[in-house]
């Protein structure tokens, strides 16, 4: 094959398109940009057939986004080595280079995959996919439940009926509160009564997708990772589920730091000789991940203990994951309580206590795998 035996292929993907450009093996090898194509499978595999007449090796890559991993998978079927590249990642041209156009996009990720300077993300399989997009469905319907709550509520806020403040809204009596009013023109009654509708319906359709997760969890290849982090305080299965969701394969970390960092939990830093200076967190990787961590560890404010309700959770996890689960709740509550001694807001405390609580979520994976590896070897 000669100068033919390896190439390196850029894809910048659209909607309707693909941009496609290729870099010849070697510092010195020729990129050229090859055109556009259908963004379609039948275009996808005859771009490959033909490339792959020339090249002896090829490897692909296109950033992620909206287009999801079908292309990813398609290219790895045909035998072909892909990445799924991380946007916020790739190098950048500093200065005045404000040209931004598909065939430089292609030119350039063909260049950087062959210096190896792109950064790969973890791409699920179809089944994690699926699962990933139903936490996320249930996400979307809790935030469209919220919406309509607060729309009921600036409704009445408006008509000067504001729900006392000390008392919890949304329970039972706060419902029945709300039927109870009496308002003076039945255009208003019509509007609260659809409001009210709209608000039951969201709530049911919320309630659907958890029992779809429920469901679908015990056929989920990290049921068990599932049952362990439900030991640890503040996550049930639905929290549990979407972490597992979005992150993906725990193993792939070594360190609980690289899931920290995943989790755009580390301080930034800009830092210069001898002058140190870290500002607020990355909130680089998955952002909702990120937050959900951040709503769980809300609940290392309070002192060390497990409820009623949550020790069958903990007993149903084996005798590492309890531990570990334990030292938690002892840890960052001290942690937690040391911050808000030395003058910390609430909010940068919890960060901070999200941050550790990522470091023992991985050391739970780390006993759930170690565990799994002992059984299968006995």
């Amino acid at each position: 094959m000669g100068d033919y035996s390896e190439a390196f292929v850029g894809i910048d993907t659209s909607k309707l398109r693909n941009a496609v450009a290729i870099a010849d093996a070697g510092r010195s090898g020729e990129v050229r940009f090859l055109g556009e194509i259908e963004n379609t499978p039948a275009a996808m595999a005859k771009l490959v057939r033909k490339l792959s007449a020339k090249y002896k090796r090829l490897t692909f890559c296109y950033e992620a986004g909206p287009t999801g991993y079908g292309l990813h998978r398609q290219i790895k079927e045909l035998g072909f080595e892909c990445m799924v590249v991380a946007p916020s990642l790739i190098p950048k041209r500093r200065g005045g280079d404000r040209v931004k156009t598909n065939r430089r996009d292609a030119l350039s990720l063909a260049k950087l995959l062959r210096a190896d300077e792109l950064t790969a993300v973890w791409v699920p399989d179809g089944r994690h996919e699926a699962m990933r997009d139903l936490t996320r469905a249930r996400e979307t319907a809790m935030l469209d439940l919220r919406t309509k709550r607060q729309h009921v509520s600036a409704f009445l806020l408006r008509l000067g009926r504001p729900y006392p403040q000390s008392k919890k809204t949304w329970t039972k009596l706060h419902m029945s509160w709300i039927a109870s009013q009496k308002l003076e023109h039945p255009q208003q009654r019509l509007v609260l009564e659809e409001m009210m509708l709209a608000m039951r319906q969201a709530q049911e359709r919320l309630v659907r997708l958890e029992q779809a997760i429920a469901a679908a969890v015990p056929e989920w290849s990290l049921a068990p990772l599932v049952t362990a982090l439900m030991a640890m305080r503040g996550l049930d299965l639905i929290s549990a589920t979407t972490l597992l969701a979005e992150i993906g394969d725990l193993s792939r970390f070594r360190t609980p730091s690289e899931l920290m960092a995943y989790l755009g939990l580390v301080p930034s830093e800009d830092s210069t000789g001898d002058t140190v200076k870290r500002g607020p967190i990355t909130k680089a990787g998955n952002r909702r991940a990120r937050r959900m961590l951040v709503e769980c560890s809300w609940s290392y404010q309070h002192p060390p203990r497990v409820g009623q309700a949550k020790q069958s959770k903990v007993d149903a996890a084996p005798r590492e994951v309890r531990e570990i689960a334990w030292k938690a709740q002892c840890r960052l509550y001290r942690r937690y309580r040391a911050l808000i001694r030395n003058g910390k807001l609430k909010t940068v405390a919890i960060v901070a206590i999200a941050r550790e609580f990522a470091g023992f979520i991985w050391a739970v994976a780390r006993a759930v795998t170690t565990a799994r590896v002992a059984a299968a070897s006995a």
